[in-house]
């Protein structure tokens, strides 16, 4: 590529790249600091909530940086300029925006002793690449074979009682190295929802423009969802949630982040670094069930855009404006005045009004019948109808007295554990049951169990649940972690 076309592309990213733009911005270390902050505990936050943050922050920012006090007119900036995306009125980072946070964090946060940690990576992925892509039967055995010998000798080492140990810098330079690597995940989700809506708008362009019937619209719409697939990003999510939905790794993989954050090498990370690597797989979990939201509801709406006809409407606008520009281009050679009439005319239908009075529209003036409302005073002592709906379960100590009984008699069912701490609380504590299986992630069986749960009323039950296997050693050492 010649100085030209690199200066006429950087050029383009300049102008165009979200990312870019924000580390431009007059203002980027403003907006840099406040969505980190605003999402440093979760992923999607509530634009209502988001407003309230932001309103409370810029009488500070107005005084030392001249901003207006308009919390929300600051916040649609962001949504429109790419750094912010905005879906039920609820708000997510774009990929955008961890790109050019990334790159600020990087500028102080390099650890010169992180090459050595690289270059491992780089000869591990390197030897595993030339063993997967070997079409010789030979070498693969003879690469493969290296490595088991390699791993006899550590073993034997290990058996002969010499445990190597890593210094301090590195273990600092490997669990930092080991963060950053973890740290760059949550910018792969970004980076899929992005492409899912830039694939739903070529899809809607392609439906806008295109003249065929419904049928190879709608079979258009399927081969959106097999384009999707094929993307990188796709494939890369496809693989990534396989190995999500395999328990064994899983439960394998948080235990081993559980002992790294055990260990005193766990001193060289962050308090906020540390509870990320903590939390990492219920992070990663909950981030995928988004992609799945966001694929879902992408899907639904172009279906809606179909059935409903949109796009036939949409091209019936879009060839007016096309012969609306062709008359206009004639207006200068042919030297037409502006007040001639064009015979150009849409099919929206008609409007049948008989007479004026017939158009009834809501006026503001228009007030709720409000005579028979009558106001009660309010009372600061709460009555027993009140206490009886607040008689709920608590799911803390629900979860205390499962984990103790698994303690005690290893892992179980929730049938099983419903026989040694019989259920009282009626549904509810039963869902309460469910739900804590879940969120440590138990085991699915592939069969179901059949439980008979008496309500409040003393009524009895017959509930069907999956069976859940949980065991001890999945519940976290603060419950409090739970995503109950």
């Amino acid at each position: 590529m010649s100085l030209y076309e690199q200066q006429a592309r950087y050029r383009r990213l300049f102008a165009e790249h979200a990312a870019w733009r924000l580390l431009h911005a007059e203002h980027a270390p403003i907006v840099l600091a406040f969505i980190s902050d605003l999402f440093a505990q979760e992923s999607e936050v509530p634009f209502g909530k988001a407003r309230v943050a932001l309103e409370a922050e810029l009488p500070a920012w107005q005084e030392s940086f001249g901003l207006q006090e308009n919390a929300g007119a600051h916040l649609r900036h962001w949504i429109q300029s790419g750094w912010l995306r905005e879906h039920d009125d609820r708000l997510t980072r774009t990929d955008a925006f961890e790109l050019a946070l990334r790159f600020a964090q990087n500028l102080e946060q390099r650890d010169s002793n992180a090459t050595a940690s690289h270059l491992r990576i780089v000869q591990d992925a390197v030897r595993d690449l030339a063993v997967a892509l070997s079409p010789n039967p030979e070498e693969r055995i003879t690469l493969l074979s290296a490595r088991r010998e390699a791993l006899d000798r550590e073993i034997e080492a290990l058996r002969m009682g010499i445990v190597p140990e890593l210094s301090g810098p590195e273990q600092r330079e490997r669990i930092r190295g080991l963060y950053h690597l973890t740290s760059v995940l949550t910018g792969d989700f970004r980076r899929l929802e992005d492409e899912i809506r830039q694939l739903d708008q070529k899809m809607r362009v392609r439906m806008i423009e295109s003249e065929t019937g419904r049928g190879e619209v709608l079979q258009a719409l399927l081969e959106h969802e097999g384009e999707l697939l094929q993307t990188d990003a796709g494939q890369a999510f496809d693989g990534f949630f396989q190995l999500l939905c395999d328990q064994n790794r899983i439960i394998e993989f948080r235990e081993q982040l559980r002992s790294i954050l055990a260990r005193p090498a766990s001193q060289h990370l962050k308090q906020e670094e540390a509870r990320y690597l903590a939390h990492l797989v219920r992070e990663l979990t909950k981030e995928s069930e988004r992609v799945f939201q966001v694929r879902r509801r992408t899907g639904e709406s172009l279906r809606a855009f179909v059935e409903s006809g949109a796009q036939q409407e949409r091209r019936a606008v879009e060839l007016l404006l096309r012969q609306l520009e062709k008359q206009a281009v004639n207006f200068k050679d042919h030297e037409l005045s502006f007040r001639v009439p064009v015979a150009v005319d849409l099919p929206t239908g008609s409007l049948r009004v008989r007479s004026p009075s017939s158009i009834h529209l809501r006026l503001p003036e228009e007030r709720l019948d409000t005579s028979q409302v009558t106001a009660n005073t309010n009372s600061h002592i709460a009555n027993a109808g009140m206490l009886d709906h607040l008689n709920t379960v608590k799911v803390l100590e629900v979860a205390a007295d499962v984990r103790a009984l698994l303690n005690q008699f290893g892992p179980m069912t929730v049938a099983k554990v419903v026989q040694y701490r019989p259920i009282t609380g009626g549904l509810e504590e039963l869902v309460a049951h469910v739900r804590i299986a879940k969120a440590i992630d138990a085991i699915v069986l592939e069969s179901s169990e059949n439980l008979l749960v008496p309500d409040r009323a003393g009524n009895r039950i017959r509930a069907t649940i999956p069976a859940l296997l949980m065991a001890a050693e999945q519940f976290p050492t603060d419950l409090e972690e739970l995503a109950l």
